[in-house]
């Protein structure tokens, strides 16, 4: 599918806020709703727009302590491990990874007591590297940045 300026507005603006009616987002690119319906229809048949989502604040739920694990498989427990991961009540996300891990694994949690659990949990299939992460910095996540310097 090929993108053009318009579409790009449109994503940036969902981007921004993803609850926008039409109406409103037809107002905030200059384009008529029906337009507007007709793009956005088009975005999501396409796979472009997957989902709408809100972003929660997990540090006012109480998971104050966010770390990212390499995990890497003893004896190729590979099913295991995915098995696990995916019902994991503080993972966040999980990537097979190529390198010297087999799984890079974000886990927003309560206490280092909670990644302390995760980690004797998988220590007899796994073995890991843990990195803490003291703060967040702020990404602009712009999707013009995604298409600069290719045709459109």
């Amino acid at each position: 599918m090929k993108i053009d300026e318009i579409d790009l507005l449109i994503l940036q603006e969902l981007q921004k806020n993803s609850r926008l009616s039409i109406r409103e987002l037809s107002k905030h690119i200059n384009l008529s709703p029906p337009a507007v319906t007709e793009r956005v229809r088009r975005l999501e048949d396409c796979g472009i727009i997957e989902g709408y989502t809100i972003k929660i604040n997990k540090k006012q739920l109480g998971f104050s302590v966010d770390c990212i694990i390499k995990v890497t498989m003893k004896n190729g427990q590979y099913e295991k491990f995915k098995v696990f991961i995916k019902s994991y009540k503080y993972s966040e996300w999980c990537y097979r990874i190529a390198g010297d891990a087999c799984f890079l694994v974000k886990l927003s949690a309560g206490s280092l007591n909670d990644i302390e659990a995760f980690i004797n949990e998988i220590s007899s299939f796994a073995i890991t590297e843990t990195i803490i992460a003291f703060s967040e910095t702020d990404i602009d996540n712009n999707i013009d940045k995604f298409f600069s310097g290719f045709n459109r």
